[in-house]
């Protein structure tokens, strides 16, 4: 076992960084496009400060679209995008822009639903102080959902390395495609066991390090 470790290893670890790769890739982008998507889902709701009917609708309806579409299927939808933006529909990095396309709406929604639980009453005596609307998401709604925008991020990133691996059975890379080329195709079992036993972990440490850093937050 020991001697079929060594041999596996530098595949083994080849195959996690192109993981992390993926995965560090498509949660960046969920900060960056789907916080802001996810608050303007919330402001724009009715009853509130921004509240816009067809904003909602439309951002609604694009969230629910991506959503609803399996990730096997995006991904292959996006091949022709991926090619025309990287000239590859190969490689981790190629996969980070389907991760990237279901993440954006994953993440979104996660933010709207933190938002939600804040109480309307803080908000509307914002309002009636005067506050503008970029003051009352910065300093009232942004701090009071940070622990959940760390919740969320951990729920997508562990999201993120299942989709990981599913890209990785068409060519994606990744702890997936070393489970498919070695341990499906020839029948290794022990490279199955092992990459499990890997996502297992790395989900668990994300996991952690997520609660971890939600907790910390909350408190201070």
């Amino acid at each position: 076992m020991i001697d079929q470790l060594i041999n596996l290893w530098p595949e083994l670890n080849k195959s996690f960084m192109e993981t992390l790769i993926m995965v560090g890739i498509g949660l960046g982008v969920a900060v960056i496009a789907g916080l802001p998507l996810g608050l303007l889902l919330f402001v724009t709701d009715r009853d509130l400060f921004l509240e816009n009917k067809w904003i909602k609708g439309a951002v609604g309806i694009f969230v629910n679209l991506v959503r609803s579409i399996p990730f096997i299927i995006l991904l292959v939808f996006l091949f022709p995008f991926t090619n025309f933006l990287l000239g590859t529909t190969t490689g981790p990095i190629a996969a980070s822009v389907a991760l990237s396309a279901a993440a954006i709406p994953f993440y979104a929604r996660i933010v709207e639903s933190s938002a939600r639980d804040i109480d309307k009453g803080v908000i509307e005596a914002a309002i009636a102080c005067g506050a503008s609307p970029w003051l009352i998401i910065k300093d009232i709604i942004f701090p009071e959902i940070k622990p959940g925008l760390i919740s969320g991020l951990t729920i997508t990133a562990i999201s993120l390395i299942g989709y990981s691996a599913m890209a990785g059975a068409i060519g994606g890379g990744g702890i997936g495609d070393l489970a498919i080329r070695y341990g499906y195709y020839r029948y290794d079992n022990f490279v199955m066991f092992t990459t499990v036993i890997v996502l297992i972990v790395l989900v668990q440490v994300v996991q952690y390090a997520g609660d971890f850093l939600a907790k910390t937050v909350k408190k201070s």
